[in-house]
């Protein structure tokens, strides 16, 4: 079980390197863009983003 769930944390990491590796000037302005959202607003975004999560786990399970 610790295995999978450090081969799920390292997947993530090298996922979430891709966009910064290719498009470090767009990844920046979306992060700048980010830091002017709201709270409600990137909890929003958050949720959402763990919703879709949920759901394409249980499809491909």
């Amino acid at each position: 079980m610790w295995n999978q769930i450090l081969v799920a944390l390292c997947l993530t990491m090298v996922l979430e390197g891709i966009w910064p590796f290719l498009n470090p000037s767009g990844f920046r302005e979306t992060l700048m863009a980010l830091t002017e959202q709201n709270d409600e607003n990137l909890r929003t975004i958050g949720l959402i983003s763990m919703v879709v999560g949920v759901l394409l786990l249980y499809i491909v399970n």
